[in-house]
């Protein structure tokens, strides 16, 4: 295992946050890390890493399904090495502080159901919505009186200077971690 040589991994529904993904794999690369980039689903074997990112969205108060199943199948090797997550959230629709506290909630609460998972960082970033772009499920569900999507209008709350400050914090813990 090369201490330097980093996995960042993401689930996506609609691509914002293989996004971010990429702009925390810029970032650590342009910290001498070696980091390789794959969609949760493509991953088969963490043994080559000496540190994993793991990014993902929230849906309905929890992490992508793709993210849980990417926790729970490589349970044991992500329990050997230093690991991150971030997960985008809060697009706008709602109240702001409400929604901030909500989704910060829901993702603790959903980080609770891995108890073996001790994260060197965990970050809540704003998400991206474009209604324009939603798949007939998601569609439906927005024109719910009762979805906080409910006319919506599109938005995108990803601070990327935050994104590219949180990466730049891990460099360093990664690479102490995994040589650890």
């Amino acid at each position: 295992m090369a201490a330097d040589h980093i996995l960042v991994t993401y689930a996506t529904v609609y691509g914002s946050t293989r996004e971010v993904a990429e702009a925390v794999a810029e970032t650590l690369r342009e910290g001498d890390l070696e980091v390789d980039l794959h969609d949760v689903r493509a991953v088969r074997d963490l043994g080559a890493y000496g540190g994993v990112v793991l990014g993902a969205p929230l849906y309905i108060g929890h992490l992508h399904k793709a993210a849980r199943t990417f926790l729970s199948e490589h349970q044991a090797a992500l329990a050997e090495v230093p690991v991150a997550l971030f997960a985008l959230g809060p697009t706008g629709a709602g109240d702001a502080e409400e929604e901030w506290q909500a989704v910060r909630e829901a993702l603790n609460a959903d980080l609770a159901q891995y108890p073996w998972l001790k994260p060197i960082a965990v970050e809540l970033f704003g998400g991206k919505y474009d209604p324009s772009r939603l798949n007939l499920p998601h569609r439906l569900l927005a024109l719910l009186p009762a979805s906080p999507l409910h006319n919506a209008p599109a938005s995108d709350l990803r601070d990327w200077d935050a994104i590219r400050a949180y990466a730049c914090s891990l460099a360093p813990v990664l690479q102490a971690g995994a040589r650890a």
